[in-house]
Parts: C-alpha cells; structure tokens; sequence
C-alpha cells in the first residue's frame, strides 16, 4: 500500500509518500481501507516532534472507511462495515490498524468523508462544551480561531446549549463564518485588542470561559477577558505551547486554568458511544453543519500541512487515498 512515512522530525517537507506493509489487526484491532484521512493540528506537532513519536511512524490519528479484516475479541464490528476511528496514529494511509474501542459505526445516512470530517474535531468541540466547561444559558464564552476546524463545531455547539458565544478571527472571510455558524459577536483580533474588545461587549464584566487553542501569544489576554472565576481552557498550540506559567496571576479573578486533550475524555468506550451519537444525531439532524474547506490526495500531505499551519484555512482538510 501507499503511506506518508516520517522518519525524521522536522517541516512538511518529512512527509514522505513512499510503498509500506500492510499489517494484521492484532486482538482488539480493526484494519481500515481508508477513504478519508482528517488533517488535524496535533498531526504537526507529531511530525515537528513538540509530541515526540517513535521514528519512523506514519501520522494521522483519525479516519474514515470500510473494515477490512477484525482482529480477535472485537464484538460489535464486522468485515465491510464503514467505520470512523480517532486518536490513533497511522491514519495517513491506504490502509490503517485502529482499536475497536476507539472506532465508531457510520450510521446510514452520512457520508464517509463527512465523518472523517467531523469525527475528532466533533468529539473535541463536544466536550469542551459539554464536559470541561459544560455551557448553558447563563454563559458567554469566547472562541478563538472560531472559524477554524473546531472552532466552526464549537461555536454551534456552543449555541445549541444556550450560549452566548463571542468569535475571534483574522479575516473578514473568516468572521462571515463565524456569524453564520452562531457566533453572537465576531472580533477581528489581527485589528484591535480582543481583551478590550470583550470588556465592551460584555459591559466590563467578562466571560465566563475562554476556548484557546493559539496558547502562547494569547493567553495573557485570554485570561484578562474572564470574569472572576472564569475558565481558560486551552486546547491547543498553534502559536506554540505555554511553557511556564506563573499561578500568580489567577489571583486576579480566583480563574481557573485547564490544559485537556481529548483522549482523556475518551477513557471509554462508552463515553466514545455517547458523544459520537450526539455528533451523529446532530448532523443527521440537519442541526451541525460540518464544512470541508479542502480534499487533497494521500501524496500532497505537505502541502496539507502547509496549509493548516498558514492559518488561511476555514473548515476541515482531508487527505483522500
């Protein structure tokens, strides 16, 4: 089969398309024919080593496609059954082992690519709505990178539960999503200071939670737009991590601060079931919509990466095998 192989850390440019094994799913393993690969953010951090993998792996934790053979003691799934899986590594690829425990039925109805679309982004958005700082009516939160891949499913989500949801983006193209999507407000953040921004539109008071996913260039500001005790949830790095953090200054509002990552809030496979089945009633409902900004073939990886890191993209990037 073809795969994307990196055999050093380092830019786009390691992302080699080259000839790999196929493999047997081990017990508790599916094998997936992949027909969609999702691109997501923490895939340049695997290939640029700030999450250091064993070399050489190929990257890519999620996809979507049709089981093609079933390891021993898996229940519940079956040769030719389309199936979508997340935090898996080795999605990038014709082919791809995932857990069973970690892998999802497509319900009739929804597209392949439409849930490789949504699956990890989705299962993300929903708990940091739902369950890191469960949102209602009562709330205002702040979204930022709001028009991108997560950040469209969590404004909507957001909304859904009642609350007020204010964006931040950096293009007018990408405000006009985040208004369609929900947003209440839209801040341009590459234009004013998105702190003062908020204390206006809040009367001074905050917001309850801030969703980061930028981290180092804005989470000073982020935790200045908290109301006392508010949350500042950060889910991302993608103007690099936080790397020292002085506990002082939640004194300045009793805040809280909070670093999750998505398979701590998969520790079973009966929380994947649950939140995959709101995702899948959502979309199936007409009530979440998932955008595809780009499809790009298994070889043109690099340029996948390029893209999402250029901060130019709004929606979801797929590989297609």
């Amino acid at each position: 089969m073809k795969a994307i192989v990196i055999e050093q850390s380092g830019g786009p440019e390691v992302l080699a398309y080259r000839d790999a094994g196929v493999s047997e799913p081990a017990a508790g393993q599916v094998r997936v024919r992949v027909e969609a690969a999702g691109v997501n953010y923490i895939d340049t951090y695997h290939r640029s080593g700030l999450y250091p993998m064993g070399m050489p792996f190929t990257p890519g934790v999620e996809g979507a496609g049709v089981v093609d053979a079933v390891g021993a003691g898996v229940d519940g799934l079956a040769v030719g059954d389309r199936v979508v899986y997340a935090m898996s590594p080795g999605s990038y690829a014709e082919q791809a082992l995932a857990p069973a425990d970690k892998t999802a039925l497509i319900p009739d109805g929804i597209g392949t690519e439409l849930a490789g679309a949504a699956f990890l982004q989705g299962l993300t958005a929903h708990y940091l709505a739902c369950s890191t700082y469960p949102l209602s009516s009562s709330a205002t939160c702040l979204v930022l990178a709001a028009a991108g891949g997560v950040g469209l499913l969590l404004v909507q989500i957001a909304m859904r539960r009642g609350a007020r949801v204010i964006g931040c983006v950096s293009t007018d193209a990408k405000a006009e999503s985040a208004r369609q999507a929900g947003c209440a407000e839209v801040i341009r953040y590459d234009q004013v200071d998105f702190k003062d921004e908020v204390m206006r539109l809040t009367g001074g008071r905050g917001v309850q939670v801030v969703y980061d996913s930028v981290a180092a260039a804005t989470y000073r500001q982020s935790l200045a737009c908290l109301a006392p005790r508010g949350y500042l949830v950060l889910y991302g790095n993608a103007s690099g991590p936080v790397t020292s953090f002085d506990p002082r200054l939640l004194n300045e509002g009793s805040y809280f601060v909070t670093r999750p990552t998505l398979a701590h809030y998969l520790l079973d496979e009966g929380e994947l079931r649950s939140r995959a089945g709101d995702l899948f009633g959502w979309i199936a409902a007409g009530d979440l919509d998932v955008r595809i900004h780009r499809r790009y073939p298994l070889r043109d990886a690099a340029q996948a990466h390029r893209d999402i890191q250029s901060r130019a993209t709004s929606g979801k990037l797929l590989l297609i095998p």
